[in-house]
């Protein structure tokens, strides 16, 4: 931990240590047991994550009218990169860029494409696996029997998340080239497995994958993925929620627990990413059309399991013509002091990777 994070991390531990897990507050559920985070923890984590400062598009749109999606941040040798996705109407396919700044980057090529009579023919959207997840930590990712490791959101229809899509798995030896990774040959886990749950018997979408060290879940592999079930709200319209997967190996994944562990049971919650401040596990999440548009939100943990949900303002919302319609899809990371909020804005430049951060770092808002 680095020292400009000392005295908050001593308020954490000595303030409350090791208590439990933490169940959602009002809005947000988790399948019971554990003890919340404490609210002055919450507003501690808050102060500590927001990025008020929105520096603007940092990934735009390539030509043709192709759109840019979810990007993950990790670095390694000394350089960032960033796997992101394109959409070109057609499908997904999942690309690389590296920067020296975090600000200015460059792109690498594809590293996930499109494929004939496959599973995941039109559908590769790829997440890098085993990033460390420590604030303000190393940021890189780990090798696991001498392979890196992604997770997928897969399938074979046409068209914006067609279709009833899994979660696959990849591998590949080196992550900083734009080499085709390879692809275990079935999804992981899909919406017509036996043991599919209520939540996550329609489709099945982004995944995160995270290395459990201290086993908290009693596995070494968790994953954190969105899902919908065929059962509506009260409306009858599908909503997406937050569930859990772990594993031994990464390459068997079992569903943990009966129930979401984030939902609103309307709209969407989606596209977890974890980060370690002190005790505290973060989820940064975002929510969508339980309230007007798309907006990033967090929830605490002390377990991996059981998540007190944040009920303050938004972490990022539409407030700029580039994230006007959507502000979305998070990747936060704490660098050299400053915390860069990386995510998904959809505006007057179309769908593009944008970035908010803690410092005043000046604007960008054009492409």
């Amino acid at each position: 931990m680095k020292k400009v994070l000392i005295g908050f991390v001593l308020f954490l531990t000595a303030g409350f240590g090791w208590v439990g897990g933490a169940v959602a507050q009002s809005g947000g559920s988790h399948s019971g047991g554990g003890t919340k985070v404490p609210q002055q923890v919450m507003q501690h984590i808050f102060e500590e994550i927001k990025t008020p400062y929105k520096y603007g598009v940092v990934v735009p749109q390539p030509d043709n009218g192709r759109m840019v999606d979810s990007p993950t941040v990790f670095r390694k040798g000394g350089i960032w990169y960033m796997t992101y996705i394109i959409f070109d109407g057609k499908g997904y396919e999942t690309w690389l860029s590296k920067s020296d700044n975090l600000l200015q980057w460059t792109s690498l090529g594809r590293i996930m494409s499109f494929t004939d009579n496959t599973w995941d023919a039109t559908q590769k959207a790829g997440y890098v696996a085993l990033i460390d997840t420590e604030w303000g930590g190393s940021y890189e990712p780990e090798k696991f029997g001498n392979n890196y490791w992604l997770s997928y959101l897969g399938g074979s229809e046409k068209g914006y998340e067609a279709g009833r899509l899994g979660i696959g798995i990849a591998t590949t030896p080196n992550l900083t080239k734009s080499n085709e990774v390879s692809r275990l040959p079935k999804p992981v886990l899909s919406a017509t497995d036996k043991d599919a749950r209520w939540y996550d018997d329609q489709t099945i979408y982004k995944s995160l994958i995270i290395r459990d060290t201290a086993r908290k879940t009693g596995y070494p592999f968790v994953m954190y993925y969105n899902a919908k079930g065929e059962k509506g709200d009260d409306k009858g319209n599908g909503f997406e929620s937050i569930a859990m997967a772990v594993s031994d190996d990464m390459t068997h994944w079992k569903r943990a627990g009966d129930k979401p562990l984030i939902t609103r049971n309307t709209g969407i919650c989606g596209d977890a990413q974890i980060a370690k401040i002190g005790d505290v596990y973060v989820m940064f999440y975002f929510g969508a059309f339980w309230k007007p548009g798309a907006f990033e939100r967090f929830a605490c943990s002390y377990d991996l399991q059981n998540w007190t949900d944040w009920t303050g303002e938004d972490l990022i919302s539409p407030t700029e013509p580039f994230d006007k319609t959507y502000a979305h899809k998070p990747w936060v990371i704490k660098w050299n002091g400053v915390v860069y909020h990386f995510y998904n804005a959809v505006g007057e430049n179309g769908r593009v990777i944008a970035l908010a951060t803690s410092k005043d770092l000046g604007t960008k808002n054009k492409p």
